[in-house]
């Protein structure tokens, strides 16, 4: 019974029949292959728009940092929620990839920041103000670290809080699909219309090998060449990045990332369901996407612990499990009779 991780799960066959479909002759380097410029294509479609750029990495770590390099100076700050991905499980490559700007780290129930803390941290923003680190962009997470998931009206909101205060705007996305089939948002609905300047589009949990999408909208196209610069120099310049664009590709074909991430959502709320039947279990926060977060009784959690069940105790005392496109019917019904013992 494997619910550690959506990173655990294999990738898509489909994704692999893309590699092998692109691994034939001499194909330009450094992004110019057929199949990059196909998925442009692709993208333009998905999002509806043509005014964007786009870079491919093999990590979400390696995205959300190069994205925030372009929106912060190494003399500003990033304002976040402080479970956010970019504050507890990237080991500070946000503040070393832009030269050393901090991030602001601010409160909220399920991962989703507090408004007033938000208000109130753009309002006490000065920049000439010497002696404080300013705010120069803010970070959202969707769905969130706790599985949650902001609604697309929600993200505008915070945007345009943001934006006049002179703020730029990034999403990192590293289940976004889950978070588009929960809230039934479209790609467009839930970044560029939003107000989201750079969305940092992750593939890998739904089911690619390794693919996150840096997409820039509308003037911060402008960014590109320097986007481009800091992947060179920091290694994230792969020459044969035809193989990254064809897991996209097929992710992106037929709406294949929103039929696995709507299989991975729905395999989560008949495991939060089972759980939740038994006395005493208690969801931590709601089940928005593939993420179920609990409060075990000290039984149960002894029970799965003796049986190796593959989960995360997290912060606050809940514990995480995790669906992904592959879960397997046999480890929801290992599980129903695991708990049938409680």
């Amino acid at each position: 019974m494997d619910f550690s991780s959506d990173t655990a799960a294999p990738a898509h066959p489909a994704v692999i029949e893309a590699i092998a479909a692109a691994n034939h002759g001499n194909q330009a380097s450094y992004g110019g292959d057929e199949t990059t410029v196909r998925l442009r294509g692709l993208l333009a479609e998905t999002f509806e728009t043509d005014d964007f750029d786009f870079w491919i990495c093999a990590s979400g770590t390696a995205s959300n940092a190069l994205a925030l390099s372009i929106l912060c100076s190494s003399a500003g700050a990033i304002a976040c929620h402080e479970e956010a991905h970019i504050e507890r499980d990237e080991r500070g490559a946000p503040e070393f990839f832009t030269g050393g700007a901090k991030l602001r780290l601010l409160p909220g129930h399920g991962g989703q920041i507090d408004e007033t803390a938000l208000r109130e941290a753009l309002s006490a923003n000065n920049p000439e103000f010497v002696h404080e680190t300013p705010l120069e962009a803010l970070s959202l997470t969707n769905l969130t670290e706790c599985g949650t998931a902001y609604a697309p009206a929600k993200v505008e909101h915070f945007a345009s809080l943001a934006k006049a205060e002179g703020l730029n705007t990034h999403l990192d996305g590293a289940r976004l699909a889950n978070a588009l089939v929960a809230t039934g948002a479209s790609p467009a609905e839930m970044s560029w219309k939003a107000g989201i300047d750079i969305l940092t589009l992750g593939l890998t949990k739904t089911g690619a090998i390794g693919c996150e999408i840096i997409l820039l909208f509308g003037s911060k196209r402008a960014e590109f060449p320097q986007l481009q610069a800091r992947a060179k120099r920091s290694g994230h310049m792969p020459p044969k990045i035809r193989f990254l664009a064809a897991q996209a590709e097929a992710m992106l074909t037929d709406n294949l990332w929103m039929t696995l991430a709507t299989k991975a959502n729905q395999t989560s709320r008949e495991l939060a369901d089972m759980l939740c039947a038994k006395p005493g279990v208690t969801l931590a926060y709601p089940v928005d996407g593939n993420e179920v977060f609990c409060m075990l009784p000290t039984e149960i959690e002894a029970l799965i612990t003796r049986a190796g069940v593959k989960c995360y105790p997290w912060p606050g005392g809940s514990y995480r499990f995790v669906c992904s496109w592959t879960t397997p019917a046999s480890d929801l019904d290992a599980m129903r009779d695991l708990l049938a013992k409680a």
